[in-house]
């Protein structure tokens, strides 16, 4: 008799707050982290992927009753193991290594001494096996594309091949990485002077010895007027600085001679012109005439889209200052194209992320200036040239000098010049994502934005070009600084990277357990985006790392995303989507150790309408693979990875949040249920499970996407659920159903609060915050058992001239005494608490939570006025009422603050009393 796998601590509980804070947090964490080494565009906190690996492995207190007998002993050993990942998942303690060590202690408890490997068939970025690497486990990286297997190359294996105590240029290091990094530091310093000495003409400083530091140039075009024919600029704006305080700006300065604009700088706010440029048309500052953005591409696919430099900033002792460009500054700039052949590969021409091609800009090489690709082009040839120099010093610091190459498994001199190389190239693909035409300047941080600002090939009309030797935004100096750091802060460890698509990928690991992060259905084709780094970084490496840049650009049938342009329609994009991780799931299922539950990141929007409910096409296709492969979901915990959105993302209905599901091979003992049994089910479990997803730290804006989890919990409980005729339930039915289940709790949870909140709540359905007939909500009032009356003079409406309005959180008395009011109940307690927190903050928050929580008569609970915002949050959210939603979703987000804010202020036993709230993970 087979004995059954002992539950991990990821599959009963997890300190949910504490995560999503870190996660959160780290978004704006930059020095150090490994996101700094190279751009990649969809990284999961390394917090919550360091939580999740070690509650993956390490035992839940339940599974050993013999050691943890009561549920008293197994909560109290649980508190300490949520204890380590609490304070695992902070930033500061990354390099505390007893904490790691306690952490390693656990995990090794937990396996029996021998840990498995820890496999990533989509590492990406390689958030998730760099994570394993630092808990001390084997961890394994697979990607196709190659920019990912150069990222993972460095992170999981560079570093560790070469284990020196000390720097091959000389110097003292606190530890292998630290003494690679500043090799990088001192050989980046050598290359850029004798970069820098073969372009001292191209960026020359002013008769002020002033250094030049950004260029501002726009594109332009020929006014199509026949009596104009002026060169007309197009800029959106025409601000060059908008801080707080101070602004500036161009003024275009017209030039008859030559029928051209120059611009003269003005400072002030007041009379800046309107740009010439909008998203749908243009206008002519010298005729006032506008026409169609249709003309300007036209114009540029016929080849006469040009460019103009209008002004530059400049660096004047300790003092930055705007002046316009003169001619003299505009022959500096133009220089002879050198000859780059990798560059004449053609873009992508997809038609959501790839703008330029549709405005004649096909190659590689249209994507920068002259003067930018001398600059490139000769940074390449000063790497090459270095090369000989970096082996030959390697030897002479004493490492063999044999002619074993990295890419061969040396770890000797030609091996090390080999790894300097790659660094080299990293930081080169650093300087081209900010030395493009495609980089816009950020006037209110003043600084020279990245290529991909966004995920995708945007167009720009005004765009800026970062002096690379000026020591400021877009600098060489400033790129290399970013990844010493990064290289610095690896940690030791044992990695493998492979190169394979993950549904032919070879499993051969004896004992191997999966942590992924899989493409998200169709949100963005990486490979497209990711040429733009890889034809250089095939330049400088190809014969560096052969195996990993055999094609010119990165593979692309391959890739397992449900592009419709690719593959030339939605429904066979979606076939190959669900084929392809189909064959990724059967594949693991072959290989996963039984031990251990397999973890999947997954994020997606939940915005597919139909006749029969809500779904998503991603998500559903998505589970549809792993349940067709015989996978059963076990727990699925909402993760705060991404940035809390606003009014834009809101109204988008965009990701705040991963799922994280954690499954298991289905038991073979499985049964067989019909719909109307599943949904009995779905009805009886669904409303526990969504009062603990409320109660813990998730967001009522991911509120759909968390009940997911729970629902296809029961879903896959079962082998199959037959419908009506026989057939099986699809994933995406069992989708619409729990999420009509959801709405059918929300709704039922009204049952829950005061006969004021219930009226509130169907009043506030009909209505929101407008206006409706007295009558209306006269009856509707009676039927609830309270009268409009009534609840006027309690405050929480006005009742003039025969219409009902519910009072806003704005329009509520600034000077409300909670404890001192006769009656109160959730509706108007949560109101004030909007007020309160969008007004003062947080502690004044929870200082008013405190006061109501202390009446006599608990009239408020806070369980309910945190349930009563996320049904507010549903209904304003279908109701399209955005802000509204914005408002009930910010409370819901903050309420752990305010609920410690609560228990600061009330300060004594008695109080303390009021405040003990039900601890949900």
């Amino acid at each position: 008799m087979s004995v059954a796998p002992k539950r991990k601590l990821i599959e009963v509980a997890l300190p949910l707050e504490v995560i999503n804070r870190e996660s959160a947090r780290e978004k704006s964490i930059r020095h150090g982290h490994p996101s700094t080494l190279h751009l990649w565009w969809a990284r999961r906190p390394l917090a919550a992927a360091r939580a999740v690996l070690f509650a993956q492995l390490v035992d839940d207190p339940s599974s050993n009753p013999e050691q943890f007998p009561s549920e008293q002993a197994q909560k109290a050993e649980r508190e300490r193991l949520h204890g380590i990942i609490e304070r695992l998942v902070v930033w500061e303690n990354l390099h505390d290594q007893s904490l790691i060590s306690e952490a390693r202690a656990e995990i090794l408890k937990s396996t029996g001494g021998t840990p498995p490997t820890i496999l990533d068939p989509f590492a990406g970025g390689g958030t998730i096996p760099f994570e394993a690497k630092r808990l001390g486990l084997v961890a394994w990286a697979n990607d196709l594309n190659p920019l990912p297997v150069l990222m993972n190359e460095v992170l999981l294996r560079l570093v560790d091949r070469f284990r020196l105590a000390a720097p091959v240029a000389g110097g003292l290091a606190e530890n292998p990485s630290d003494a690679m990094a500043q090799d990088l530091a001192h050989y980046s310093r050598v290359l850029e002077a004798r970069v820098q000495a073969r372009l001292t003409s191209s960026y020359p400083q002013s008769e002020l010895n002033a250094v030049p530091l950004v260029y501002f140039w726009a594109r332009t075009v020929q006014c199509p007027n026949p009596a104009c024919e002026w060169e007309v600029p197009l800029v959106g704006s025409w601000t060059l600085e908008g801080r707080k305080g101070r602004h500036v700006y161009m003024r275009p300065a017209p030039n008859p001679i030559s029928k051209t604009f120059d611009v003269e700088i003005v400072e002030g706010a007041e009379n800046e012109p309107s740009g010439s440029m909008s998203r749908m048309s243009g206008t002519c500052p010298a005729c006032g005439g506008s026409f169609a953005n249709s003309y300007v591409k036209t114009e540029a696919c016929a080849g006469r889209l040009g460019t103009r430099l209008l002004a530059l900033q400049e660096m004047h002792g300790k003092s930055r200052r705007f002046r316009a460009a003169t001619d003299n500054d505009r022959a500096v700039a133009d220089v002879e194209v050198p000859s780059a052949p990798w560059l004449s590969a053609e873009l992508s021409t997809h038609s959501q992320y790839m703008a330029p091609p549709r405005y004649g800009m096909t190659r590689f090489e249209h994507l920068f200036l002259p003067r930018q690709l001398r600059t490139l082009v000769t940074f390449v040839e000063e790497i090459d040239r270095l090369y000989d120099e970096l082996r030959e010093e390697a030897a002479e610091f004493g490492l063999p000098s044999d002619d074993v190459s990295y890419a061969a498994g040396g770890s000797g001199a030609s091996a090390y010049a080999d790894a300097l190389k790659i660094l080299l190239s990293i930081g080169l693909a650093r300087l081209v994502n900010r030395q493009s035409s495609l980089c816009i300047w950020h006037a209110t941080r003043g600084t020279v934005e990245q290529v991909f600002a966004r995920q995708a090939y945007s167009m720009t009309w005004l765009f800026a070009e970062a002096n690379p030797f000026g020591g400021a935004s877009g600098s060489y100096s400033g790129q290399i600084d970013f990844l010493r750091k990064a290289i610095a802060a690896i940690p030791a460890g044992v990695g493998r990277v492979t190169q394979s698509p993950a549904q032919t990928l070879d499993f051969s690991a004896d004992e191997l357990v999966v942590c992924t992060d899989p493409p998200y259905y169709d949100n963005v084709p990486y490979a497209d985006l990711s040429d733009f780094f890889l034809v250089w970084h095939r330049r400088v490496l190809g014969d560096t790392l052969p195996g990993v840049f055999q094609t010119m650009l990165s593979p692309k049938s391959e890739e397992l995303v449900a592009d419709h342009v690719r593959h030339g329609s939605k429904a066979i994009a979606r076939k190959f989507f669900e084929q392809g991780m189909s064959e990724v799931f059967e594949r693991i299922a072959g290989a996963h150790s039984t031990n251990f539950p397999m973890t999947i990141f997954y994020a997606f929007k939940q915005s597919d309408q139909s006749s029969s409910g809500t779904a998503s096409t991603g998500w559903d296709a998505f589970l549809q693979a792993l349940v067709d492969e015989g996978w059963s979901i076990d727990a699925t915990w909402p993760m705060r990875t991404e940035q809390a959105g606003g009014l834009r993302e809101l109204g988008r209905n965009s990701l705040a949040s991963s799922v994280v599901i954690s499954c298991r091979r289905q038991d073979h003992e499985a049964s067989t249920t019909s719909r109307a049994e599943f949904l009995r089910a779905l009805r009886k479990e669904l409303p526990h499970n969504l009062r603990n997803l409320q109660q813990s730290a998730i967001a009522p804006v991911d509120l759909p996407q968390a009940a997911i989890g729970p629902g296809m919990s029961t879903f896959t409980r079962y082998s199959r659920v037959l419908e009506a005729d026989g057939t099986s339930m699809t994933v995406r039915s069992a989708l619409v159903s729990i999420n009509s289940v959801l709405d059918e709790v929300l709704n039922e949870q009204e049952g829950d609060f005061d006969s004021t909140t219930r009226f509130a709540i169907a009043w506030y359905r009909q209505h929101g915050y407008v206006p409706g007939r007295f009558g209306d909500a006269d009856s509707l009032a009676r039927a609830r058992n309270t009268s409009v009356e009534t609840m006027a003079r309690e405050g929480i409406l006005t009742s003039l001239g025969g219409k009902v309005e519910l009072l806003k959180p704005t329009s509520l008395e600034g000077e409300y005494d909670v404890v001192s009011d006769s009656h109160t109940g959730c509706w108007e307690a949560l109101h004030h608490l909007i007020r309160v927190l969008d007004g003062e903050g947080v502690v004044a928050a929870g200082a008013f939570l405190a006061s109501a929580l202390s009446r006599s008569d608990n009239a408020v609970d806070a369980d309910l006025l945190k349930e009563l915002a996320f049904l507010l949050y549903s209904v304003a959210e279908k109701s399209g009422w955005t802000k509204d939603a914005i408002s009930f979703n910010t409370l819901a987000t903050s309420w752990p603050e305010i609920v410690e804010a609560s228990r600061s202020v009330a300060g004594n036993s008695t109080q303390q009393g009021a405040f003990d709230f039900e601890e949900v993970s």
